[in-house]
């Protein structure tokens, strides 16, 4: 079977998870909303996982809720869905056998920095699989992404985190992750506003986006319980706006997920993405900050 999944932690330790269990001959990386718009071919054998259902999967497997804008599974579907912290953790927990016990560690962070339970020292000065975690970033910009995808969950079966934080293909990624959060931060300050409870980043005027840490912004306007970031899809075809809860101030009353769904995209409550437009954006934009505000 081919195991389609998101390329960040969660897939890496799903996929881990589920080549323990299943006969997977490859992994493909996919992005929800490629599949909401059917733009990547599901096909039978699939395994989907962290992924918005397709009717042509074989299994699937998720833990976001389920908005208008998904496909909904039958009843009897293969695999499982739950609202959990993260999908790895809906997985070990449908199969739960022993061959995945030695895992538990890993799923129990992978729950952690998935549902964004981590403290401002370990967004700062992070280490073991939240550091590895951080890592997994296609945007990173050093290439090599899917093979540096399959060879961690090669490394993660086969020796401790701290081995695998010492191989030289995540040394350097860390190196450059700590230089991309240094510019980072200065883009998040030259490119920030606050309004209300909201802090809006907009990256749309940035030519070239380093691949920062997302949670960096919390750090920078601890007041705020929300923020939404803009940048501009491939071509400039569409605006991709990414919402999300402070994970350091959780008051938000707001639904990310159902509000993303409402504008074509998905989610779930503490964070959620969606496309508009560049016709329509100014207007939606605008109309998802006075939500935020409104709701608290």
């Amino acid at each position: 079977m081919r195991l389609v999944t998101r390329g960040d932690l969660d897939g890496v330790t799903s996929a881990v998870l589920l080549t323990t269990m299943e006969k997977i001959y490859s992994i493909e990386l996919v992005h929800p909303q490629d599949i909401t718009d059917k733009k990547f071919e599901i096909m039978e054998n699939d395994i989907l996982a962290n992924l918005p259902y397709h009717p042509h999967c074989t299994m699937w497997f998720d833990h976001h809720e389920l908005t208008d804008s998904n496909e909904k599974p039958p009843k009897d579907f293969k695999g499982r869905h739950a609202i959990a912290p993260s999908v790895s953790r809906v997985i070990y927990e449908y199969y739960n056998s022993d061959k995945l016990a030695k895992y538990e560690y890993l799923v129990a962070e992978t729950d952690r920095l998935d549902s964004a339970q981590i403290n401002i020292e370990e967004v700062i000065n992070p280490s073991g699989i939240i550091l590895l975690g951080f890592t997994i970033d296609s945007r990173s910009g050093i290439g090599r992404f899917n093979k540096y995808f399959v060879e961690l969950v090669n490394w993660l079966k086969t020796m401790p985190v701290e081995q695998v934080l010492q191989q030289p293909e995540v040394v350097e990624r860390v190196k450059v992750l700590k230089e991309n959060n240094e510019a980072f931060i200065k883009i998040l300050r030259d490119n920030s506003r606050q309004e209300g409870n909201v802090v809006i980043t907009d990256l749309r005027p940035t030519k070239k986006v380093p691949a920062g840490n997302r949670f960096l912004i919390y750090t920078l306007f601890p007041k705020t319980n929300v923020s939404m970031r803009l940048q501009w899809g491939p071509e400039k075809k569409f605006v991709a706006v990414t919402l999300g809860h402070n994970i350091f101030n959780r008051t938000s009353r707001s639904d990310c997920g159902q509000i993303c769904s409402d504008f074509g995209g998905g989610g779930h409550r503490g964070a959620g993405a969606c496309p508009l437009k560049p016709e329509k954006a100014k207007q939606q934009i605008a109309e998802i900050i006075e939500r935020f505000k409104k709701e608290g």
